[in-house]
């Protein structure tokens, strides 16, 4: 059972990217370092609810 998620960046906390997980296997909240245009940086991007 995958489901989409929304990334935003730690810093300006926009949301730039969207993305699947599988619910069943991966408990936690994902995260992982993208590019923000917004911040001109590679950053922190976690998941939103």
């Amino acid at each position: 059972m995958r489901v989409i998620i929304q990334m935003a960046c730690e810093g300006c906390k926009r949301r730039n990217y969207s993305t699947t997980r599988n619910k069943t296997r991966q408990t936690e909240r994902h995260a992982m370092k993208k590019y923000c245009p917004f911040c001109r940086k590679h950053t922190m991007h976690k998941e939103t609810k």
